[in-house]
């Protein structure tokens, strides 16, 4: 995967915080540590994102779809 590079402007404090990982070794460089916590945060955004959309389903529509596969391909389905 490529890499860009990018300017971004922080809070001094975050800085601070930044710093005294990469000094204390749980990142190699203040950029590697960013990139995690936007790692992170983008994958929490995106599985809300799935719960929003999968809220807006109609769970009985789901199911009618669901159990409509079920009976059509029932038939064919061999004996256990």
């Amino acid at each position: 995967m490529s890499k860009a590079k990018i300017a971004i402007t922080l809070d001094g404090e975050i800085v601070k915080r930044i710093d005294y990982l990469v000094t204390q070794k749980a990142y190699l460089s203040r950029s590697q540590a960013i990139e995690e916590a936007l790692k992170e945060k983008l994958s929490k955004l995106d599985k809300s994102r799935l719960a929003v959309e999968s809220s807006k389903l109609d769970p009985n529509h789901e199911r009618d779809l669901a159990e409509e596969g079920i009976t059509q391909d029932a038939p064919e389905w061999p004996e256990y």
